[in-house]
């Protein structure tokens, strides 16, 4: 393709374009320099993302050489990497407005509101950090902690929002008092919801239990694993992770294992009465107290106890404490142990009765037809046992 060629398709792309303005009704309109006008301000605008986009890679790295030889850990630097990216972005807003012709009450309104939500994320960032800091030296659970960071975080945007959009002329009061309207309308439609606000608010005021206590909760037993603002997260033995309403906790009886701290297994052992319950105890007890995870000091020690002489055995029960982190597999020292103390006694030759039922017939007459031989008086008093 020779240059006339080119000439030649100009001028026919340029005789496209005033066709259209002139479909359009904008005849006159000079194409060229308005192409020529958008390519220099894109050229304009990728100059200052590039420059600013410079600033920040040599802010960075200016930033990090310090920190690290001052000795500061990591987390300053990330603090400090995302408020310099956002001066920097902000800036970068600022001047693509102003090179667009953006009027100056607009542009000062973003660099103040800009400004002013900086301020705000620092000082949440300030103030949780703090929070956070003092409630764990004095030890406090960590939901409370989590609702007075939840707390702050919320009455900090809120502020914030209303101090940003007073900043473009907004009337901050009108829009609070139609919120407060919108508010109460909402409230009636959302009555469950507030309910489960209000009663998880409630919970971690009163801490009935904390996260990782294992409790039982409307017959769902598992450990807390979260408490929000309207539901309860238990996770169960099976790992099946249950949210439960906390209007629904707040109102049902709750059973903490863990709140005391350890707790005792009871397993009940049935031995015959011709056996002897020391001799049984001594079978148990070294059980007992060589399972892993039995607990055995001068305060909780496992014991065996005489709990009752019933009809046919005599009842005995084995009793060992595990700590409170060991509730979740309660169910599995139990097995083990019932498993451990069946082979123990059938080694020492104690036997563990079953129920028997005896049958005394005193005529039996009827049954020789059945028996094909007459039935005499040895046989009437004989009697047979069937288990039950």
């Amino acid at each position: 393709m020779n240059d006339a060629d080119i000439a030649l398709l100009w001028q026919q792309f340029q005789k496209s374009l005033l066709e259209t303005g002139n479909a359009l009704g904008i005849s006159g309109f000079n194409w060229q320099e308005w192409l020529v006008y958008g390519l220099g301000q894109l050229l304009v605008t990728l100059m200052i993302v590039l420059l600013f986009g410079l600033v920040y890679w040599m802010g960075c790295a200016l930033m990090r050489l310090v920190l690290t030889r001052l000795g500061y850990g990591h987390a300053p630097f990330r603090t400090g990497r995302v408020v310099l990216r956002y001066l920097l972005g902000l800036a970068t807003l600022v001047a693509i407005l102003a090179q667009y012709g953006a009027e100056e009450g607009v542009i000062k309104g973003m660099a103040r509101a800009g400004l002013m939500a900086l301020a705000f994320y620092l000082v949440w960032q300030l103030l949780s950090r703090g929070l956070i800091h003092r409630l764990s030296r004095h030890h406090l659970d960590s939901s409370l902690v989590q609702l007075c960071k939840n707390t702050l975080s919320v009455s900090l945007m809120a502020l914030g929002a209303i101090t940003v959009m007073a900043q473009f002329g907004f009337d901050v009061l009108s829009i609070i008092a139609g919120l407060g309207i919108v508010g109460i309308a909402v409230g009636f439609a959302a009555q469950s919801t507030l309910s489960n606000f209000i009663a998880g608010i409630t919970l971690l005021i009163e801490r009935p239990f904390r996260i990782g206590d294992w409790v039982s909760i409307h017959g769902e037993e598992g450990r807390v694993v979260r408490i929000a603002f309207r539901t309860t997260w238990l996770r169960t033995r099976d790992n099946i992770f249950t949210m439960i309403p906390n209007d629904s906790v707040a109102t049902s009886d709750i059973i903490n294992y863990s709140a005391e701290g350890p707790t005792r297994i009871r397993i009940p052992v049935h031995i015959a009465y011709k056996d002897s319950v020391e001799q049984a105890r001594s079978v148990i007890m070294p059980i007992l107290s060589n399972h892993s995870m039995s607990i055995n000091n001068d305060n909780l020690k496992p014991r065996v106890q005489l709990r009752e002489m019933a009809d046919s055995s005599v009842v005995l029960s084995a009793q060992v404490w595990v700590s409170a982190q060991d509730v979740e597999v309660k169910g599995r020292i139990s097995c083990e142990l019932l498993e451990a103390i069946k082979q123990g006694l059938d080694e020492a030759g104690i036997e563990i009765p079953f129920p028997h039922l005896q049958l005394h017939l005193d005529e039996v007459r009827g049954l020789e037809p059945v028996l094909g031989r007459p039935v005499h008086g040895d046989d009437a008093s004989r009697s047979q046992g069937a288990n039950e």
